[in-house]
Order: C-alpha cells, then structure tokens, then sequence
C-alpha cells in the first residue's frame, strides 16, 4: 500500500468481500453488502474506481464485466491504518497507544495473558537492541 492511507468504513467493507471471496464484481459486492447498507450498484463502482486509482485494488475485464482483486492484504491495511492512529492520536508513541487500550477497554485476565505471550514471542524473536 503506497504510503499510508486511511479507507472509509465503506471501502473497508468492500475490501473485506474482496478479500472473502479473493475476486468479486460489483454485482457480487453489491449482493454481499446490500441487506445491511443498503447500496446503490453505481456507489460500489464509484468506490471501487476510486480504490482502483489509489492501487488499493486492480480489475481484469472478462464476459463485459470487471472482476476485481485486493492489490494489499488486510494486514497491510491494519498496518497503515494502526500506525496512522498512531501518528495522529498518540504522536507516535506506540506505548501511549497501548496504554489506552489496556486502560480503555474491558481487558479480561485472558486477554492479558494472551497479551503476555504475544510479547514474550516477539522479545524471543527480536533481535538484540543495544
């Protein structure tokens, strides 16, 4: 994903079906997002298009149809989007950040466990900082 770049609540939406499905038309994403958004056809094209030209996604046109295909994983995206917040909320502390979600939220004992090992697993992965 060619710098950071922040996605709507919509494209989100729409890249979550693309990533479902691995290829879908706008039919098919009109279909999947329809019952809950109530969309018109043409708002999931114009979306698409303007993914399109940020390289968010890329088309292939077959039976005079455009199927379309995610260019960035979900993890790219997570990534962009978390380190954005980051920026933008907490200056760049990542440390802020955590702090407010562990203070912010209902954090159960298992979730603090499972925070515990996941820390565990990157300190013994990490290479040693001097």
């Amino acid at each position: 994903m060619p710098g950071r770049q922040q996605l709507t609540e919509l494209q989100l939406a729409i890249l979550r079906v693309i990533w479902d499905k691995g290829e879908a038309t706008v039919q098919a994403i009109w279909e999947a997002l329809h019952a809950e958004r109530g969309l018109a056809q043409t708002t999931v094209a114009t979306m698409l298009s303007r993914l399109e030209r940020r390289g968010v996604v890329t088309r292939r046109a077959q039976s005079r149809q455009y199927h379309y295909r995610a260019a960035v994983s979900e993890q790219e995206v997570q990534h962009s989007m978390v380190g954005e917040l980051t920026e933008r909320l907490f200056d760049g502390d990542v440390t802020a950040l955590v702090q407010h979600l562990l203070n912010g939220a209902d954090v159960s004992p298992g979730d603090l466990a499972k925070i515990r090992d996941m820390i565990e697993r990157v300190e013994t992965n990490a290479p040693e900082t001097k």
